[in-house]
């Protein structure tokens, strides 16, 4: 059982790192890397504007509640 967990393993490797040659070299890596660009820069987008959104609401409830007073 080891000797067979043992070939799986190693070829599970040789399968990561041909994945990983083909996603850097092959047909449309350009694209992809572009794709994960842009992801990454939506996604910060999307976390700053959402802790603005958050400081202001903060803000403008603590502002109201001292107007109260």
């Amino acid at each position: 059982m080891e000797f067979n967990e043992k070939i799986k393993a190693e070829l599970e490797g040789k399968i990561k790192d041909l994945e990983k040659l083909i996603a850097e070299k092959g047909i449309g890596a350009k694209q992809l890397r572009k794709a994960r660009r842009t992801q990454r820069n939506v996604n910060l987008a999307v976390i700053v504007g959402s802790l603005i959104t958050v400081a202001g609401i903060t803000l403008w409830a603590v502002s109201g509640s001292s107007n109260k007073d």
